[in-house]
């Protein structure tokens, strides 16, 4: 069980930056269930895990893989929703934050950090989960698919995101679940936390600390990281 520190030390770090699926939420079984399904329609011959191994790039870099052809962004868009669809109905009725997110989120707050979201995830996919979890109100800003041209590993989304929240990069602390994100956010220059919900730990080479969930963070912990 998390305990929260007695009083709120003072913030090291400016900004933390969190993914959304399996991090936010722990969800992914759900994506893997709705690409499962899309395969089977579209590219049997494929193996979940082809596609496993690429969680955390955007639908328009997934996509060409999946259907092995280059798309237009009409298609990407229609087929991408397709497959966020499935994900959508498969999830709606589990739907729930990852253990500890809330409290974490609050304490943040308390101690003068900024949170952002920062997914490779369509906006209709974070209107479904940040909004249905009602969630929103705890972030100071939101990015997702659209606001970027490149997905990760490329660091954008996070640089993105820390300019979003008016910080340095090197002022960040990012929560990651997936190898993609973790490469982004070190190229961003930043210090990432893997979350072992949809990879064991030891496949979350680059991160500076694992956690399963937010239960085992504090920002006591967090200034910890940048003392060692």
């Amino acid at each position: 069980m998390r305990i929260p520190p007695k009083k709120v030390p003072k913030v090291k770090f400016c900004a933390a930056i969190f993914d959304m699926d399996g991090v936010i939420a722990d969800n992914m079984t759900y994506h893997t269930k709705a690409w499962e399904k899309f395969l089977q329609k579209y590219s049997p011959g494929l193996k979940i895990g082809d596609v496993s191994s690429k969680y955390g790039m955007t639908n328009s870099d997934l996509m060409g893989f999946v259907l092995s052809r280059k798309l237009t962004p009409a298609e990407v868009e229609r087929y991408g929703e397709e497959k966020e669809r499935y994900y959508r109905d498969l999830y709606a009725a589990d739907m729930s934050p990852l253990p500890g997110l809330v409290e974490f989120l609050r304490e943040m707050k308390a101690a003068g950090m900024r949170a952002v979201v920062a997914t490779s995830a369509p906006r209709s996919n974070v209107e479904f989960l940040v909004d249905g979890l009602k969630l929103r109100p705890l972030f100071d800003a939101v990015i997702h698919a659209g606001h970027v041209t490149r997905g990760k590993p490329d660091p954008e989304i996070y640089l993105t995101a820390a300019s979003r929240a008016g910080c340095r990069p090197d002022a960040c602390v990012v929560f990651e679940d997936a190898m993609a994100g973790i490469e982004a956010a070190r190229r961003a220059a930043m210090t990432v936390i893997g979350v072992a919900t949809t990879f064991p730990p030891e496949q979350l080479a680059g991160a500076r600390l694992v956690i399963k969930d937010f239960r085992e963070i504090s920002v006591a912990r967090l200034n910890e990281l940048l003392v060692k």
